[in-house]
């Protein structure tokens, strides 16, 4: 599939459909002509951003150094990691295959390379990942009932825990879940009764450099009995659901063999727990735009690509929000250390990210009937089973599409107004030499239409 664009963290309207000619003319309050022109695509080099040379050249380096520097907190090195760069560094490069695609009105050709699609490393795959899975949430999964946002967080002490024993992030989950379960069934006076939860779990805060694993939530702001009957809940205190959480996270890891009963009951007696539970404002079902960037947010890359600088000394310094503490904006640290931070993100083969409980569980997840009876549904056991991993195939192949609505920019409108479709797909490497060969030559006269270009001169006749 042809690479994504690197992520960047800014609100995203609705895609913008650029099919019309290159150059669109209007006239100005004055009456004069001016032309506008439709977003441009202009296709990502990763090898140029410091994110990409720092795995280049000092990943190698970070593996031979990981078992004296960081096995000892850390634990192993994990063999996905390796896998990751590696797919990483080939991550829109056109030396790792490309697609063929050209214009039907003036015939001039692109590369297109593929991309990684590595979870939680690049920024390019992750962004098109995210907003598959919003897609999926808001048109087959979410019922057109209120939902909030939900944050759960845990004390610094148990963070290192988790980091060396990452089958742990599921009991986070799993606990999370729970405490929302027993909170609205106590609200409600009913124990018969389920929300819907959409959780996905994230180890990193405000920045990549920081390991910190919490849980962001989508959950309906009520309970669904067995009959489908939505209940909304009379009213919600976040800091109950929080001692809840905390209670019985700590039981769990006791149970697991995870935490001394001492070290638990030590826990318990802070005042300050360390615990955080916050749950936002109820958005209403209609608020489909909302609901959807929420979804987005909660799967968000973990660092943009052109987020690092590299400074004289060798160092790399990524901007921060304002730590509270000492009010510094920046953290700076060795290439080493950066490469350790960044990949502690990567989750294992096999662990889903994001995860589906109660009424919006794949057992017994609920749909709401569209018919005028809103507080009917039925199981969805019934209807047939959908791939939830990446989603539909039909919804997979429109990457074109997803750039538009992520970047704002079509990737198959040439510079000339013209549609470009794909022609064919380039993966023998000794057929990839030869073409980037040639195109490296002198004796290649069709240049790129994406590639930057000079402003075009502007004809004396037309400024007299």
């Amino acid at each position: 599939m042809p690479a994504m664009f690197p992520f960047r963290p800014q609100p995203i309207s609705a895609g913008l459909l650029a099919t019309g000619p290159w150059y669109r003319a209007k006239e100005d309050a004055a009456g004069r002509v001016v032309a506008e022109s439709p977003p441009q695509y202009c296709p990502r080099h990763p090898e140029r951003t410091a994110f990409y040379q720092l795995f280049e050249t000092h990943f190698d380096s970070y593996v031979r150094a990981y078992e004296e520097r960081f096995e000892p907190q850390s634990g192993p090195l994990r063999p996905v990691v390796v896998r990751s760069v590696d797919d990483f560094l080939s991550c829109g490069r056109l030396e790792g295959g490309f697609a063929r695609i050209r214009c039907t009105k003036c015939h001039k050709e692109h590369l297109l390379a593929f991309s990684c699609r590595t979870r939680n490393f690049c920024s390019g795959c992750q962004a098109k990942r995210s907003v598959l899975f919003a897609e999926k949430l808001t048109n087959e999964i979410l019922a057109p009932v209120p939902h909030r946002h939900w944050t759960f967080s845990i004390p610094r002490v148990l963070r290192g825990l988790f980091e060396r024993e990452r089958s742990l992030l599921s009991l986070l989950s799993q606990t999370a879940y729970a405490s929302i379960l027993k909170s609205f069934q106590a609200l409600l006076g009913r124990k018969d009764v389920r929300p819907g939860c959409v959780l996905s779990l994230q180890t990193y805060g405000a920045y990549g450099a920081n390991f910190n694993p919490h849980c962001h939530g989508l959950v309906t702001d009520g309970a669904f009995s067995a009959d489908g009957e939505f209940l909304p809940l009379p009213s919600l205190d976040a800091s109950a659901v929080m001692e809840v959480f905390r209670r019985l996270l700590l039981l769990r890891l006791h149970r697991a063999e995870r935490l001394s009963e001492s070290f638990m009951n030590n826990l318990l007696s802070w005042v300050h727990p360390g615990f955080s539970v916050y749950a936002g404002p109820p958005v209403d079902a209609a608020e489909t735009a909302s609901m959807e960037s929420q979804a987005r947010y909660i799967t968000r890359p973990v660092l943009a690509m052109e987020a690092l600088h590299r400074l004289d000394n060798g160092s790399l310094v990524l901007e921060t929000p304002p730590d509270p503490k000492t009010g510094a904006t920046s953290i700076e640290l060795d290439p080493l250390e950066w490469i350790h931070r960044i990949t502690s993100h990567i989750p294992d083969p096999g662990r889903h990210c994001q995860r589906f409980y109660g009424a919006y569980s794949n057992r017994g997840r609920i749909r709401v009937a569209p018919a005028g009876d809103e507080n009917v549904s039925v199981p969805v056991a019934k209807l047939p089973e959908r791939d939830n991993s990446d989603y539909s195939r039909e919804t997979r192949s429109t990457w074109a599409r997803l750039i538009r609505k992520i970047f704002e920019a079509d990737p198959l409108l040439c510079p000339c107004g013209g549609r470009m479709r794909i022609v064919s797909f380039i993966t023998d490497p000794r057929v990839v030499d030869r073409i980037l060969k040639h195109r490296g030559s002198g004796h290649c006269k069709t240049p790129d239409p994406f590639e930057p270009r000079p402003p075009p001169r502007v004809s004396a006749k037309i400024l007299q």
